[in-house]
């Protein structure tokens, strides 16, 4: 039996909403936050999480993940421990399981509580 394919983000620290994120927003859709990758960044919209991916030498070419809250099965958190500098976060998607490791600049709770109020407040 093959393993899943485990896909992973390091959220390093919450930052300001990029201005060009207005461009990827669906009518209706608003940015709530962001955090910076190392990389890149993650917004979190009412409809969806957004990973940004610079790529290449310049970083020019960037590569943009889109995953609706819709798509999320079930999902974990773990605070980092008194000799952990990383908390966790793991989302079972549709699309596969995904690992959020998240520095310690970051509220863990706050991201769990982000994606229990879009994934179960978007159900009724």
């Amino acid at each position: 039996m093959e393993a899943a394919a485990v896909t992973t983000w390091m959220f390093v620290e919450e930052c300001p909403i990029p201005h060009d994120v207005m461009e990827l927003m669906l009518p209706g859709e608003q940015p709530v936050s962001a955090y910076r990758t190392f990389r890149d960044s993650a917004i979190f919209t009412t409809k969806r999480m957004i990973v940004r991916d610079a790529q290449g030498i310049t970083g020019k070419k960037v590569e943009v993940y889109s995953l609706p809250y819709t798509a999320i099965n079930m999902w974990s958190s773990e605070n980092a421990g008194k000799f952990d500098l990383d908390a966790e976060l793991e989302l079972w998607t549709r699309a596969g399981h995904i690992k959020i490791k998240v520095g310690k600049k970051v509220d863990v709770r706050r991201l769990d509580m982000l994606i229990a109020h879009s994934v179960i407040g978007s159900q009724h």
